[in-house]
């Protein structure tokens, strides 16, 4: 019989395989410091309802018109597609990584390495925009209370590195003040609407929610659907927890549908107290700076002035909370060797992914400063408000595509890895309606014919996304492993 050691394909008796290095166990994030209330209040603060109904609804109602609040249901139950595959991942993986991991372990390294990079530059450019607001919203609250003018670069310095030191200090305490923020700011709208629908109860009506007052129909339904789609961006926030949280694989699901279901509520009634209280008239909305606190002020001085305060714990819970769980997925990205590994350092002490969170603000705040230059080239000074709107909406088209991809993989990583649990409803169905409603605000935000700068954003998105999968294609070639790390490290386990 002939020695297997010397047999073509096989290995030499002495010879040994070798080893995948995997990512350290040591080198974890720190667990059961979160519970379901925590990761659900930081999703919440993540989603910023105060900071983005402000600066979003004139734009979405003059768009779809009196009936805008049924734009926010429609977009209410696409998100609830979308959150039905990242708990259905949740549920199989839990990883710091989130989307990186869920469609690396779908369709392989590549796929994973071009995720990382997509996720990355989108959460990245959408939170300088975040970053930005929180120095100009200040600036225009004391401009406006105070008569103090300072320029606004000098508060987003200031709170940024405040930010910062919270979030490296622990993400336990972290995420509970920007839990305590969103407390303050959504207890102030709904006191705020509720006041408002009462006073305009002689006038109420059912008008907002009838179809037939959609703006051209469903194709103003249509166009409002990406605006109405951004204000629930962040509802993903929980997914990156999943390390730090307890029972991750029951509480990350739970936390996700809750927060979207709240969230949902929640703007229907701002919607339709801010509608009902300019009478109706959305052309007089859409001309309002800040529609909302325009309806505040008009029940209430008071009111108006708890608003502006819920705007500012808004932006400021928007930062921690974002920051927090988008700077983990590069993080874990790092750590996996999908991203330079040193990002992927943690804090022995704190716990706390150091290197990722000043990565990740430290591009953030380098693209504000950059954007702001082109602005003083161009046309001046540059407007906070302004740059909310055009670096939010830049950096939604790439997380738009990360969406994508995730109800793409779900249905293939059920059926790869885990056959027996495939259920055609959660697995297939859902997943394919998730992708579809992720279609309508794409095409909306790609097509031909919008003003300077968002022409350019479809390209510059093509761009990353192609230069994405080139940097991909070259790691995995020249390092096959990185296939087999992707998601090696369970949240739980």
């Amino acid at each position: 019989m002939a020695d297997e050691s010397i047999i073509p394909g096989k290995l030499a008796a002495t010879e040994v395989e070798p080893e995948v290095m995997m990512p350290s166990s040591s080198n974890r994030l720190r667990r059961n410091s979160l519970g379901i209330i925590d990761i659900s209040a930081a999703t919440m603060a993540n989603i910023g309802p105060a900071m983005s109904f402000y600066f979003g609804f004139g734009f979405l109602a003059v768009t779809a018109g009196v009936a805008s609040p049924l734009t926010i249901v429609a977009a209410g139950i696409a998100i609830a597609f979308l959150a039905n595959t990242l708990a259905e991942f949740s549920k199989a993986q839990p990883s710091a990584g989130g989307f990186i991991t869920f469609v690396g372990r779908s369709f392989g390294g590549t796929s994973a390495v071009a995720t990382a990079i997509l996720v990355g530059v989108g959460y990245i450019v959408a939170m300088a925009s975040v970053i930005a607001i929180s120095g100009g919203f200040l600036s225009i609250t004391l401009q406006r209370y105070l008569s103090w003018n300072i320029p606004w670069g000098i508060f987003t310095v200031i709170l940024t590195v405040g930010a910062v030191f919270l979030m490296i200090r622990g993400v336990s305490i972290s995420t509970k003040v920007a839990g305590f923020f969103f407390a303050f700011e959504i207890t102030v709208l709904i006191i705020v609407s509720v006041v408002a629908i009462i006073k305009g109860g002689s006038h109420l009506s059912l008008t907002p929610f009838e179809p037939s007052h959609i703006t051209n129909g469903m194709t103003g339904l249509a166009a409002g659907f990406p605006l109405a789609i951004y204000l629930f961006i962040g509802w993903e926030n929980s997914a990156a927890l999943a390390e730090e949280t307890n029972d991750p694989r029951r509480n990350v699901p739970k936390a996700v549908f809750a927060s979207v279901a709240i969230m949902l509520v929640s703007y229907v009634i701002f919607a339709y107290a801010t509608v009902t209280g300019f009478g109706y008239n959305v052309t007089k909305l859409g001309n309002a700076p800040i529609p909302f606190i325009s309806v505040a002020d008009g029940t209430l001085g008071i009111l108006a002035f708890l608003a502006y305060l819920a705007g500012m714990t808004s932006t400021l819970g928007a930062l921690v909370a974002g920051t927090n769980s988008q700077a983990r997925l590069i993080f874990s990205a790092g750590r996996e060797g999908l991203l330079p590994s040193w990002i992927g350092k943690v804090d022995k002490d704190r716990g706390t992914p150091v290197n990722a969170i000043f990565v990740f603000v430290g591009i953030a705040v380098l693209l504000i400063g950059g954007w702001a230059m082109f602005h003083v080239l161009g046309s001046g000074t540059m407007d906070p408000i302004n740059f909310f709107a055009e670096s939010s909406t830049m950096g939604t088209i790439l997380v738009l595509v990360v969406y994508l991809l995730a109800n793409l993989a779900l249905p293939v990583y059920y059926k790869k890895h885990r056959p027996a649990e495939f259920n055609l409803i959660k697995h297939g169905v859902l997943p394919v309606l998730g992708a579809l409603s992720i279609v309508v605000p794409l095409y909306y935000l790609a097509k031909p014919g919008q003003p300077t700068p968002y022409d350019w954003y479809p390209y510059v998105a093509l761009g990353v996304i192609v230069l994405a999968v080139i940097y991909a294609v070259a790691l995995v070639r020249s390092n096959p492993s990185i296939g087999d790390r992707v998601g090696s490290i369970v949240a739980d386990e």
